[in-house]
């Protein structure tokens, strides 16, 4: 057994690829869980009511979602390609394969897959996750330990504190502040929902406003990686460097969303206060719909009009004998 026959005894096995965060899917759970648990609601509402209270509902549900999702997503920024490199140390073997990076907020996932999958009698498809919060140099020697390829171990050492690039401070300190200033947004959209329960709706337009604008200020904070000189990865004959990807654009989208949402129910509750504090109230009586009849109901007119006074009967009095 040498290491000229492809054979890597000194490795542990090789773990399952990484699928999908378990803190995304239990979010999206949870979520899932209230829009189920919302639906149920629906057939206590009357009228149009009814209809309106559920899109509502849901486009409220879907900017919680993405906002909290967001903190957790490792598709702020990325880059692939697909070049020939070394496979593993102390080896001559040349795989093709795709090498993919995705930053987060809290950490980079990086993706190396084989072009085709199963080369020199291996699958390759790995998918790591290294996280800001712990000592990047620490992650950096486990997968040295357990034998990762060589290009993802080219890639996490340029996260490391000894790079000469830096990057470490960029990206870390950037989604520190972008992280910070989403949870900021997060509140701010559970406030709006609040007072969007309340007699009170103009406060509720300005709060959804401010969750946009929270929103774009994690964007800006992200930005700030672009306004340094960009750190060039090297693999064989390629090179790449990382641009804006999903969830970037997902948070301007949910941004443009909520600030658009938040002016128009500003701009309505100056032009018509009182129809927008009756189309954002549960309780608004629906028998203003067409395609709702009201029972009749009865006054008692003695009540309207004054008191009723009972005729007083006499005390019987036993005779006596």
């Amino acid at each position: 057994m040498t290491f000229y026959d492809d054979i890597y005894p000194f490795y542990p096995p090789q773990r399952a690829a990484f699928i999908v965060s378990g803190r995304l899917l239990a979010i999206i759970l949870v979520f899932l869980v209230l829009a189920v648990s919302l639906l149920l609601i629906l057939p206590g509402i009357r009228g149009r009511t009814r209809v309106f209270w559920m899109f509502r509902m849901t486009i409220s549900l879907f900017i919680g979602v993405v906002i909290v999702a967001l903190n957790f997503t490792n598709s702020w920024a990325e880059a692939r390609m697909t070049t020939n490199a070394t496979y593993k140390s102390f080896s001559n073997a040349v795989i093709q394969a795709e090498v993919g990076l995705h930053v987060g907020l809290y950490g980079i996932n990086v993706t190396l897959r084989g072009n085709p999958i199963i080369q020199f009698n291996e699958t390759i498809n790995y998918n790591e996750m290294f996280s800001w919060h712990d000592i990047v140099e620490e992650e950096y020697e486990q997968a040295l330990l357990k034998g990762l390829p060589n290009p993802i171990l080219y890639i996490v050492e340029k996260f490391t504190l000894s790079s000469p690039c830096g990057m470490i401070f960029q990206y870390r300190y950037s989604g520190r502040f972008a992280s910070a200033t989403l949870w900021t947004a997060f509140c701010c959209w559970a406030l709006a929902n609040i007072l969007f329960s309340l007699p009170v709706v103009l406060y509720a337009g300005y709060m959804t406003v401010a969750t946009g604008a929270f929103i774009f200020f994690s964007m800006a904070s992200f930005s700030t990686i672009m306004n340094v000189p960009q750190c060039v990865f090297s693999i064989g004959e390629d090179s790449f460097v990382t641009e804006y990807s999903h969830s970037f654009w997902l948070a301007l989208a949910t941004g443009v969303l909520c600030a658009i949402i938040g002016v128009f129910v500003v701009m309505l509750n100056f032009l018509m206060p009182e129809k927008i504090k009756a189309a954002f109230s549960v309780g608004f009586d629906s028998c203003e719909d067409e395609d709702q009849s009201c029972p009749e109901g009865y006054l008692n007119s003695v009540f309207l009009n004054g008191e009723m006074y009972l005729p007083r009967t006499p005390k019987l009095i036993p005779e006596r004998i």
